[in-house]
């Protein structure tokens, strides 16, 4: 389990970004950014850190602390209009836009962790040229990369897992969105239409449209790890 400390005031976005961690089997915890830094990267040991604060003079010498004293990463937490202050002179590895997604933030704190954690670099599934990083979260077609959003990595990961099984609209919307999203079969149609664009053409077929049924992924797959 990954442990992250959020640097910020305490709010109600704050408590439930930490709320939704707690969900993903993220261990989270809070410091008021008042706080002197030190004591808590000392005491609560974190993997990552996110810092929220207006003031970007005060981001940049909370990054130099935090780098010096513990080398961590860093995402920054700012809000949109405050977008163009944003650069890579503040130390931060990388940055997220209010209102916060968990999923889109687990995905980027797992990215950045994956390297300073021991994880198994074998854990990939290859489908001919579609190679899927289970441990990078990383899909790429004969070696480039292919930038997927969290959802459709997801969708494809589950699918290329359970080659050759068909599975209904309703089953992928249980499987990859969670069995409290209440949203519309028209998602998954419209998350395989995008993925399809991004990783079929003449060459490569993945993902088969079941009639009446919903879809399976069809290409030739070996994995050393494929349990979801």
């Amino acid at each position: 389990m990954f442990s992250i400390l959020i640097i910020a005031e305490k709010n109600q976005a704050i408590v439930e970004l930490c709320s939704g961690f707690a969900r993903k089997d993220l261990d989270c915890s809070i410091t008021p950014i008042k706080e002197d830094v030190i004591v808590p990267l000392v005491e609560k040991e974190p993997d990552l850190v996110l810092v929220e604060t207006d003031s970007y003079s005060r981001m940049k010498t909370l990054a130099q602390v935090i780098k010096r004293e513990k080398n961590l990463p860093i995402i920054a937490l700012v809000a949109k209009e405050t977008l163009d202050v944003v650069d890579t002179h503040l130390g931060i590895d990388d940055f997220v836009i209010q209102p916060y997604n968990v999923s889109e933030l687990e995905l980027r704190i797992k990215r950045l962790l994956h390297g300073s954690k021991s994880t198994d670099s074998d854990e990939l599934i290859k489908c001919g040229d579609l190679v899927i990083d289970l441990a990078r979260y990383e899909a790429s077609i004969g070696g480039r990369l292919v930038m997927l959003t969290f959802k459709e990595y997801e969708l494809l990961k589950f699918l290329a897992s359970n080659r050759g099984r068909v599975f209904t609209r309703e089953a992928l919307l249980n499987k990859v969105w969670g069995h409290d999203y209440y949203g519309g079969d028209r998602t998954v149609d419209v998350h395989i239409r995008r993925l399809r664009s991004k990783i079929e053409d003449s060459n490569h077929t993945f993902v088969e449209t079941v009639r009446n049924i919903g879809y399976k992924f069809t290409a030739e797959c070996s994995a050393s790890e494929t349990q979801i």
